[in-house]
Formats: C-alpha cells, structure tokens, sequence
C-alpha cells in the first residue's frame, strides 16, 4: 500500500442538527473555537441553507464572526444546498469548502435539496464554477453511499456511477456518507472508497 495523507475532518455541524435543539449562539462559538485549538484539518462548521429548513443553522453567519483564527491552520467548510447558498458562502475569506450533499437515493435527494438528482448533478456544476470563481474548493458527499431506507433502487454500482460522472465534472474530494448508519466493514465500498 503506498503512502497516503490523512485529513481529519471534525462535523460539530451535525450535532447541532440533531433533533430540534437549538444550541444557543455562544456556546457554538466556544465549541467551535476549541477545535480550531486542536487543528483539525478541516472543520464541517455550519450551513448556508434555508433558516426554515435548518432552523438549528441559521445562525450560521453570527458563529462565523466568533471565530479565532490566530492559532490555528484549520480550515472551515460550509454546507450549501443550492447556488445562492454557494454564493453567500463564496463571500467569506475563512471558508475553504464548500459540501454538498448530492444523494443517490431520489427520495433523499428530493427532502434534503428539494430537487431530483438530475437537478442536482446541474447545482453541482453551478456550484463548482461558483467555488472556481471564487477561489474555494467543492466537496461532493455522496449521501445514502451505503444504502437507503427508502425503497428506491440501490447498489455499488449505481454508486460508482454517480461518483464517476462527479468526477467527470473535476471534483476531487468526495465523500461517501454513511447517511442513515447503514455500513458494514468488510464492503467492498470500503475498499474502493480510496481510489477517489
């Protein structure tokens, strides 16, 4: 096995998305903060999406202006679910990346952006040339990468398939997520996650 580097990627994002709990505003920030102490790589922040969607993230833009980046090499990366997100996100010199979740289940898909996976595959593209434009770097997660509670049709290579024509596109970091804690070690997907 040659030699690879390993990115830490710490998601205090999700958290606060759990349930309908809404964190009050300074202690995201001290939380925040004291992983930028740490020095993850990359830390999965917050969200540029639809207060009545995600009211738990609206305030977003509040936990940004609480950041300490004197002591620290982390990097920030906010989620978007469509272009204007992407072009809110793209006005902040401390975001790096910006994630979306391109989903390989319809109906996922369909709750999490309000569009079908064709219309996301053309947001991915808008989304890139905005992250290009703007000196930022787009992450993909392919969300139900391992399955889906949905009934809609699923398996590795419908996977794959997906996650070619992303890379098609000139995505270079994508992320199969385990959306709904359906993995299992010992896939295959495990195992060929890393050629991506």
């Amino acid at each position: 096995m040659s030699n690879r580097e390993i990115k830490i990627i710490e998601c205090p994002v999700m958290q606060c998305r759990v349930g309908r709990i809404l964190f009050r505003l300074s202690k995201k920030i001290e939380y925040i903060n004291s992983l930028l102490e740490i020095g993850f790589d990359t830390i999965d922040f917050g969200s540029f999406v639809s207060p009545k969607a995600i009211p738990q993230m609206a305030d977003t833009k509040e936990v940004l202006k609480g950041l300490k980046f004197s002591k620290t090499r982390s990097k920030l990366l906010a989620i978007v679910a469509n272009v204007r997100g992407a072009e809110e996100a793209s006005a902040y010199n401390e975001i790096t990346y910006l994630g979306f979740p391109f989903s390989v289940s319809e109906t996922f898909q369909q709750r999490n952006t309000n569009s079908s996976i064709e219309e996301s595959l053309k947001r991915v593209e808008e989304i890139q040339n905005i992250c290009t434009k703007n000196n930022k770097r787009l992450v993909i997660y392919i969300s139900m990468g391992f399955g889906n509670p949905y009934g809609d049709m699923y398996s590795e290579e419908i996977v794959f398939s997906w996650v070619n024509k992303i890379v098609e596109m000139g995505i270079k970091t994508i992320s199969l997520a385990d959306t709904v804690g359906l993995a299992k070690t010992g896939t295959s997907l495990f195992n060929d996650q890393i050629s991506y």
